[in-house]
């Protein structure tokens, strides 16, 4: 299996967007899912933060390339 992203609701406030999203980590097995927001072309979240998130690297980084393509960020 792939890791997956699964887009719940997003919000558009000013230059601020929040992205409720669901994550499969294929490397772990697990779903995960929490709030990421960029704020401008930045994305913050502990979900795609490279200490405090639950991710493997891999599917971080995945997260992180998903989310940019698919705001176009």
């Amino acid at each position: 299996m792939e890791h997956q992203v699964t887009l719940i609701d997003y919000a558009e406030r000013g230059t601020a967007l929040y992205i409720q999203a669901e994550v499969f980590d294929a490397g772990q097995g697990e779903r995960f899912r929490e709030e990421v927001r960029f704020l401008g072309d930045l994305l913050y979240g502990d979900l795609v933060h490279p200490d405090k998130s639950p991710l493997t690297e891999s599917c971080r980084l995945y997260v992180i390339s998903y989310l940019k393509t698919h705001f176009n960020r």
